[in-house]
């Protein structure tokens, strides 16, 4: 058997136990026989067992046995697959690249989105977080012509808005750099010892993106949704903290807690007139004057 057709069985297999809840392996077989892969033969308890074995390893999923309640197995740490976690973008990832490697008769009426890559520098990165090296950038900011040189400690990486970024610790600071915006890239002999308190979905629990160091304090927001954009806000959050705490005829209210950088500014502009800030007041000012200054760049074309 392919590699492929092994990844197929172990996505089926997570997602069969994890729309179930719990479910026996006897639940499982008759699932199991219904699909193409079993080829009529059922998944034996030796080939289950490496199955799970496998998973555990490649995706950090752990499948948990109820010994109590009929032998129903579940998905143990099923959090992870409800979070902005590599498992659950593995997971997701290879889930639909086995729909789509199944319709290539339908390539030309199947459109998608680049894939953020970013080539050698994002292997380099990751490898130098393996290896505990710091490395050394060369890097070229939009509103710059100059390309600094740096060097730092690569603590962790970040994809947001189909872009890798990556945080630099340096000895006073944090700095956050994105991969399409680098040079040149080496990895340097010189060792770094990660923070042992560091935890990276901590770091960035509280923004919207990637900027994080920039002042803005924590702090409660209240977002007004308009027509069809609160279906959207409640089927897509904005944030993990999104918390939906007033209806209206033809709206909704959504709750914040995080810190209101600029990018999460351009994100609500980025809205229009189907999303209003209710609170704090010098939020809703700052987009209202954005909405003002945008509107006046038209008004200068008119003229």
């Amino acid at each position: 058997m392919k590699v492929p057709e092994k990844f197929k069985e172990y996505i089926w297999l997570v997602n069969t136990i994890r729309k179930a809840g719990r479910i026996s392996l006897a639940e499982i077989n008759e699932k199991w026989l219904l699909t193409e892969m079993s080829e009529g033969i059922e998944l034996a308890r030796s080939t289950f067992n490496r199955h799970k074995d496998a998973i555990e390893k490649i995706f950090g999923i752990y499948i948990e046995c109820d010994r109590r309640n009929g032998y129903k197995y579940y998905i143990g740490n099923e959090r992870v697959l409800h979070e902005d976690t590599v498992q659950n973008w593995m997971l997701s990832t290879l889930s639909v690249n086995n729909v789509l490697s199944e319709s290539m008769s339908l390539n030309e009426r199947i459109l998608l989105d680049p894939v953020p890559s970013d080539g050698e520098y994002l292997h380099q990165i990751i490898d130098a977080m393996k290896k505990s090296v710091r490395i050394t950038i060369e890097y070229k900011r939009y509103v710059s012509d100059k390309v600094k040189t740096l060097t730092f400690d690569p603590y962790c990486i970040k994809m947001h808005k189909q872009r890798w970024y990556v945080l630099a610790h340096f000895p006073e600071y944090y700095g956050i750099f994105s991969l399409d915006r680098i040079r040149r890239l080496e990895l340097t002999n010189e060792k770094f010892k990660l923070d042992e308190d560091f935890d990276a979905a901590e770091f960035f629990r509280e923004c919207f993106g990637v900027v994080q160091g920039d002042g803005t304090p924590l702090q409660r927001v209240v977002i007004r949704a308009y027509d069809t954009q609160r279906y959207y806000m409640r089927d897509l959050p904005w944030h993990s903290t999104q918390r939906e705490i007033a209806q209206g005829e033809n709206y909704a209210d959504f709750e914040f807690r995080l810190r209101p950088t600029m990018d999460f500014s351009n994100h609500i502009l980025s809205r229009g007139s189907l999303v209003k800030v209710l609170e704090p007041e010098w939020l809703a000012e700052e987009i209202c004057n954005m909405h003002l200054d945008g509107a006046s760049l038209y008004e200068e074309d008119s003229e």
